[in-house]
């Protein structure tokens, strides 16, 4: 599953060669906004709306194309922050917890169905923080290096990752940080 680009995803030259890079906003989205999320290039890639009238927080991945990817949806009434992601066609497609104790830096685990957990670590208000998808494989970095626009900070794929599951893990993790 998150070896896979996701339908509708852009690939520039630079991108065929190694990671793709996406531009986010911070805070992304009010409940009821939309945003854009951009590629290295400045072209529209995914579309994030900010469903309105909710109980929950929900914020919906979508594809150029508007068609719906994931679902990210707070979970109410847990011990530990936690956030889910679901597929557009149901079912979970990763769960996001902030860990109990990390005294020198955030961590956070993203249980995928059927596959090892990944884990986030760094500095993640400050956005300065890489994903790995198991134990071996760099899945992301998340940084505010690659653009100098104030609010906004790049999040890197590295090749064979589902961009969407990443932006949407990216997503969830903003907004659970800064609630």
């Amino acid at each position: 599953m998150m070896r896979r680009r996701a339908e509708g995803g852009p690939q520039s030259r630079e991108e065929a060669a190694g990671a793709h890079r996406y531009k986010m906003r911070e805070k992304l989205v009010s409940i009821g906004d939309d945003f854009w999320i951009e590629d290295a290039a400045g072209e529209r890639a995914f579309k994030v709306d900010g469903k309105a009238l909710r109980v929950r927080n929900t914020l919906v991945i979508q594809n150029r194309e508007g068609q719906d990817l994931y679902k990210i949806q707070e979970r109410m009434l847990r011990i530990k922050d936690t956030m889910e992601i679901e597929k557009s066609e149901g079912g979970t497609a990763a769960t996001i917890k902030k860990a109990l104790i990390a005294p020198l830096r955030d961590r956070w685990t993203v249980s995928i169905p059927g596959e090892e957990d990944w884990e986030v670590q760094g500095n993640i208000l400050d956005h300065e923080y890489h994903i790995d998808a198991g134990r071996r494989d760099r899945g992301a970095e998340v940084s505010k290096k690659w653009f100098r626009i104030r609010d906004t900070y790049g999040v890197e794929v590295e090749p064979g990752h589902d961009d969407a599951l990443v932006l949407a893990i990216a997503a969830a993790i903003d907004q659970m940080s800064h609630d």
